[in-house]
């Protein structure tokens, strides 16, 4: 069994796919996504247009109702500053979103799935994985 946390760029190249989330999960693996990704992928459908928007909309109801989606609490809040440090530390910043997903992973002790494995490239105690 594997816990894994889906980034929002894994996410996004799944709806452009049209793969169903039941496709891309395994019976024995526990999936959550961060909050903060549920925030990014619902965006993408409030400003997608015509059909897309409805199609993206019903992508990420799916998530919603199929995902656990991990709140930014304390121990996540914990986890993002010390992430936070080390990075300004190495002067080598990060995208915030990532950041928080990169500490939702960490408190949470999963794996982050993604499209975009450099975002997470040297943060101490994130183990990354690259569906590509």
């Amino acid at each position: 069994m594997s816990r894994l946390l889906f980034d929002t760029t894994f996410l996004i190249d799944a709806e452009r796919s049209g793969d169903e989330l039941d496709e891309l999960i395994d019976d024995d693996d526990d999936v959550a996504i961060a909050a903060v990704t549920l925030a990014e992928i619902r965006v993408g459908a409030l400003l997608a247009r015509g059909r897309r928007r409805a199609t993206r909309a019903a992508f990420v109801d799916d998530i919603a109702a199929t995902l656990l989606i991990v709140d930014y609490d304390v121990d996540v809040a914990e986890e993002h500053a010390l992430l936070l440090a080390q990075v300004r530390r190495q002067g080598r910043p990060r995208g915030a979103h990532d950041l928080i997903i990169a500490a939702t992973a960490r408190a949470t002790r999963r794996i982050v799935l993604t499209a975009d494995a450099a975002a997470f490239r040297d943060l101490p105690d994130v183990e990354v994985r690259s569906h590509r």
